[in-house]
């Protein structure tokens, strides 16, 4: 059984193998494999705040028999074009555990969270070419809403497509 709940300091790493697994196998082919390989989870570890008060993110994470499975990390838009709109900043679930429910329940915590935070629209950022990730959004609702973007995350250059979606019922 599945239970979700707020990460706190003790997930980070258990967070960040799932965040640097979930990458080296949705993104390969997307991304350098020379990069996608050297990813250390000791590093990514230590950029998470859980825990810490900040308010501009929360991170829920999805644990079966006390082992995490999956994070969401959501809070308000970073984006200008976008005020009162929240947004969905990560959802990743352990490969060994994609198409289980586990990202539908954490996405569905991140949307509810984000509504009692009387957000009515929520936004998310698509890695160009993960099919899959795409696929798994619009069977949520979720649907693309024309913005593209070249970012840098974790130090890669990236283009984004942007998905939105309504929080209201």
């Amino acid at each position: 059984m599945i239970t979700i709940r707020e990460a706190t300091k003790n997930d980070k790493t258990a967070v960040a193998r799932i965040h640097v697994r979930s990458w080296q196998v949705a993104y390969r082919g997307l991304i350098a494999d020379e990069f996608l390989d050297q990813m250390d989870v000791e590093d990514r570890a230590a950029r998470y705040t859980f825990g810490s008060g900040d308010a501009s993110s929360t991170t829920a994470v999805a644990t079966e028999d006390g082992n995490l499975r999956g994070f969401v990390m959501f809070g308000p838009s970073r984006e200008v074009d976008a005020p009162e709109t929240g947004e969905i900043f990560a959802l990743y679930v352990d490969p060994d555990f994609w198409r289980q429910g586990i990202g539908k329940a954490l996405m569905a915590r991140g949307c509810a969270r984000l509504r009692a935070q009387s957000m009515s629209k929520a936004l998310l950022w698509v890695l160009e070419g993960n099919v899959l990730g795409a696929r798994f959004y619009e069977s949520q609702g979720w649907a693309l809403d024309g913005s593209r973007r070249q970012d840098i995350v974790w130090g890669v250059n990236v283009n984004e497509l942007r998905f939105a979606r309504s929080l209201e019922d």
